[in-house]
């Protein structure tokens, strides 16, 4: 269902009072740098949408902005916040995910003062364009991984919505699992949102059910039913998006991780000096923005052949040599 204007305005509002008063002073004498945050999940999640505010605290904290952030649900909602941002003078706009680039270039052309930022997408304008992390270089090696300890020779994938950003993941990590054993098998469930624990915990349950001894998961905030599931079951997890090593130290053996706040940083910089040209910003291992973080809590428990395997692919694909199968979107 389509939400009303006034009431978004109001949650807009409310986000401003929560988050303004923290906020860095801007510079004498200049007028203040804004920047906003839409997200599609709660900044509670641990992973995306946590990083994605880590990324707007560390632009006020480092730029001086003023900043405010919401949390959107419907196309509709996304087109309302940006433009309600844009109207009340903000400079940049971050819509944090695929599924904001429509609402993104409907906007822009009303708004050519404000630049909007998508973190993923193909979509390009003069005050658009997407940051495109490349996290699945990462999740090719965790599919390395998994093949590489698997005893059952079955992982399962537990993703939130069916978008072509989480798909690409899932395709790395099934190329990095056949590389190492060509007749390994991929599960894959979508829980269609990236908030339902319950959900994701149940689809993860039915993959060990299944045989599946690795679990791998691009849901957000969903995504810890699937950490729940690996602990009842005593099957190795994998972190996505942030370090999530921490979040369920006994299973997730390695995390998939975007230093989203570092490029959020730099492209918001670039914004305030005037720098900023609407391209495709694709940001990887060889950028220093997408990593593979081994637990070292679980890190004795993987074999030291596999470990080398593993490094000689990543230092390929910091090199070039080893393209990463993606989806093209």
């Amino acid at each position: 269902m389509r939400r009303a204007l006034p009431l978004l305005c109001a949650t807009i509002a409310v986000a401003l009072a929560l988050v303004s008063p923290g906020a860095a002073e801007p510079p004498p004498g200049g007028s203040t740098f804004k920047v906003a945050l839409l997200n599609p999940g709660p900044v509670s999640d641990a992973g995306w949408n946590a990083l994605a505010y880590e990324g707007l605290l560390a632009i006020r904290d480092q730029l001086g902005a003023e900043i405010a952030q919401i949390q959107t649900k419907t196309p509709a909602d996304f087109e309302e916040g940006f433009r309600d941002f844009a109207r009340r003078g903000y400079k940049l706009v971050f819509g944090h995910g695929f599924e904001f680039q429509d609402a993104a270039a409907t906007v822009a052309p009303d708004f050519p003062d404000t630049v909007f930022i998508t973190t993923s997408g193909n979509t390009v304008r003069k005050n658009v364009a997407p940051m495109r992390f490349m996290l699945e270089e990462a999740t090719y090696l965790e599919g390395m991984l998994a093949a590489g300890m698997s005893k059952t020779g079955k992982a399962g994938v537990v993703g939130g919505i069916e978008i072509p950003s989480v798909k690409s993941r899932v395709i790395a990590f099934e190329a990095g699992a056949k590389a190492v054993r060509p007749d390994f098998t991929i599960v894959t469930a979508y829980v269609g949102n990236w908030e339902d624990v319950g959900a994701a915990k149940e689809a993860a349950l039915a993959q060990i059910q299944q045989g599946c001894d690795f679990l791998f998961h691009n849901a957000d905030a969903a995504g810890l039913g699937v950490f729940r599931a690996a602990e009842e079951r005593k099957v190795y997890a994998f972190g996505s998006n942030k370090n999530q090593n921490e979040v369920a130290p006994d299973v997730v053996i390695a995390s998939a991780v975007a230093d989203i706040p570092r490029a959020f940083v730099q492209i918001a910089r670039d914004v305030k000096e005037g720098h900023f040209v609407g391209t495709i910003e694709r940001l990887g291992m060889k950028e220093g923005v997408v990593s593979l973080v081994l637990n070292p809590h679980l890190e004795p428990k993987i074999p030291a052949d596999l470990k080398a395997r593993i490094s000689q692919a990543r230092a390929a694909i910091i090199a070039g040599t080893l393209k990463v199968p993606t989806a093209e979107f």
